[in-house]
């Protein structure tokens, strides 16, 4: 009775904070954590209550989906979490990590980060909507409500932290998209489009619980963290073949999941098809949006299985929501204070005290409170990373040694990882050449830009255990390069969407002549063609630019450590020639509008330059150019992004 009267007060205490009131939630809480989530439930609830009560002849669900993510979007600005103040403690309220819903998701500035892009992403993505006229007025809120049901499962999995919310999140950001994919009424190739991608989904999704549940099964755990620190005490104590190859099994078995969702060669099946008979508008969220969730799950998952991040260790009773409260340490009178990560205990060799060294600063905005950080003495380290002993079912390890027990499990990550992004890069490009169907040409585009991103996560594993600083580094190019893509594929289905209104057509030959009709979506096209190649002096540079510093950045630490990872350098290399092979099939449609004669067969139109569609271009263009010579700011959040995922 005691032990249930203890799990319902960790319950409460970390749903609503330990500084909140009756009925007020504090910083510290998971409701506080999760208020962007909440206000998009909310959103997504009162466009339902338009649909039911038939509201939507009067009411445009376009305005209240728009206002309702703005203000999710302006409830998690990562402003105070990712700015300069965070990363010199000058702001008490910026959050470093803490996991949430007693565990089930993680709250840190990686976090922030993936969730702020996809709030951008879906703000410009209805604006986009409502010029292109892709959904009408009676269709609105349901369409609407899609979207905005699927992007909150992709904020999920930006944070997902136990294996069954990874699942959860998953298939939130999925099936709302299924529908999405057939959301033109009366068109053949939409229901196809829909069904295939049903299919193809709902197989993946079998074999990934599979996956999951033979994880959990070896490590005794679904929580992320504890399932590392399990499996390391394993491989330790000497784990036999066949758990060996159960393990193996299953992590082969959730990646399936991951790259269906990355839409990675041989899992890619569905996506040229989905694109051809979707809509533009739909293409462009599945292309940005599942895309960014997928690659920050990714991330999430191979950093949770294969290393032991900055855990609390130790305070088994302090809830899971008290990383950024002000708590009162047991046996002293040290407390947490917002923004800083929670004090470690270190049992020292063969005694069972701690010792520990104290230095404290005031905590703004509460007089007399001073916010402590423990700096252990006489523990394990490992190479920069978290200091201490773990417990690991009933026996103790250096974290040190666990870290190091799991250096095979990254080696496995990171391979498959690797090899995957190649081929996925390879095919994509060599199957875009011979397109004639602009969104099949940028269906193959975006599995060609998935292998690119996914090139960022072997050198993370590589380093892990080595540099976590430099591992960091390696995530921060991928949300850099994340973040230029936002603006390069929104501006590409734009484009096309536009077009399409206009002509009649989504054929490249039809494009033919298009700058003596359209000079200034030419120009704004051709920039973003050029862009996703990656040639400067365009934003897709410093994207590609990021991630391949980041593949010699890993060879160059392991080859100092004598234990040279060659396979990053030909992932370098694989990188290098197939973004020399994109250049041939994105000039192609360069070449098609400004040099081919008008076809004689195409219906006159008309596209003004600067109407609202064309300004919209203008916009994503003009981002796509100033991101290059402004990127320094990107850079700066970036690697705020991922400054606590290793450290």
């Amino acid at each position: 009775m005691n032990e249930f009267h203890q799990l319902i007060s960790r319950l409460i205490i970390d749903t609503k904070g330990l500084g909140g009131g009756a009925l007020a939630f504090a910083p510290d809480s998971s409701i506080a954590a999760f208020r962007p989530e909440l206000i998009l439930c909310g959103t997504i609830v009162l466009m339902l209550l338009v649909r039911v009560f038939k509201f939507g002849q009067r009411i445009d669900a376009f305005y209240i989906a728009f206002l309702g993510t703005l203000a999710a979007l302006l409830s998690g600005l990562p402003l105070n979490h990712l700015g300069a103040e965070a990363i010199n403690y000058a702001d008490p309220s910026a959050v470093t990590r803490m996991e949430i819903f007693t565990g089930m998701l993680v709250y840190d500035t990686f976090t922030v980060f993936m969730r702020a892009l996809l709030l951008l992403f879906v703000v410009l993505f209805l604006v986009f909507t409502k010029l292109s006229g892709i959904p009408d007025k009676e269709d609105g809120p349901d369409i609407y409500t899609l979207v905005l049901g699927s992007t909150l499962g992709m904020c999920l999995m930006a944070s997902a932290n136990h294996l069954l919310t990874i699942f959860l999140a998953v298939e939130m950001a999925s099936v709302p998209s299924y529908v999405l994919a057939g959301m033109l009424k009366g068109r053949r190739r939409g229901s196809e489009a829909a069904l295939k991608y049903s299919i193809y989904g709902a197989g993946a999704a079998g074999v990934m619980l599979y996956g999951i549940s033979l994880l959990a099964g070896i490590a005794g755990s679904a929580h992320l963290p504890t399932l590392a620190g399990q499996l390391g005490g394993k491989l330790i104590e000497g784990m036999p073949p066949q758990e060996l190859m159960v393990l193996a099994l299953g992590g082969l078995m959730v990646m399936v999941g991951l790259a269906f969702k990355l839409s990675a060669v041989p899992f890619h099946f569905w996506c040229p098809d989905v694109f051809e008979g979707a809509a533009a508008e739909v293409n462009a969220f599945l292309s940005v949006a599942s895309k960014a969730a997928a690659l920050a799950l990714l991330v999430r998952v191979v950093i949770g299985v294969g290393f032991l991040g900055p855990q609390p260790i130790g305070f088994e009773d302090i809830p899971p929501g008290t990383t950024l409260a002000d708590y009162k340490l047991p046996g002293g009178e040290h407390y947490f204070a917002p923004g800083l990560r929670s004090a470690v205990q270190s049992q020292t060799s063969g005694a069972n005290d701690t010792e520990t060294t104290t230095s404290s600063r005031p905590l703004e905005g509460q007089p007399g409170l001073m916010a402590v950080e423990d700096e252990l003495e006489n523990s394990v380290g490992v190479d920069g990373g978290e200091a201490g002993d773990v417990q690991v079912g009933g026996d103790t390890f250096a974290r040190g040694a666990l870290v190091t027990a799991l250096e095979p499990v990254r080696g496995f990550l990171g391979k498959l990882v690797a090899f995957l992004a190649v081929i996925t890069c390879t095919f994509g490009n060599l199957a875009a050449y011979g397109q004639t169907n602009i969104k099949r040409l940028l269906a193959y585009s975006t599995i060609a830009h998935a292998g690119y991103m996914m090139m960022a996560v072997p050198p993370v594993m590589a380093m892990a255990g080595l540099d976590p600083a430099a591992a960091q580094s390696a995530v921060a190019a991928l949300a850099i390069y994340l973040g230029v893509y936002l603006f390069m594929n929104l501006g590409a289905f734009a484009v096309v969407a536009f077009l399409r209104n206009a002509m009649g057509s989504e054929e490249i030959s039809d494009y033919a002549g298009l700058l003596r009709q359209t000079p200034g979506v030419t120009i704004c096209f051709s920039i973003i063609l050029f862009s996703l190649v990656g040639l400067p002096p365009l934003a897709g540079f410093i994207g590609k630019f990021a991630i391949f510093a980041s593949l010699v950045d890993g060879y160059q630490i392991t080859a100092a450590a004598g234990q040279p990872a060659g396979y990053l350098m030909v992932v370098l290399v694989a990188g290098g020639l197939n973004t020399a092979v994109s250049l041939f099939y994105y000039l192609r449609v360069v070449k098609v509008m400004t040099m081919d004669p008008d076809p004689a067969d195409r219906r006159p139109f008309s596209f003004s330059d600067v109407s609202l569609q064309g300004l919209f271009v203008w916009f994503t263009a003009a981002a796509t150019v100033l991101l290059f010579f402004y990127w320094n700011g990107l850079k700066d959040v970036a690697e705020a992004a991922a400054r606590h995922l290793l450290t």
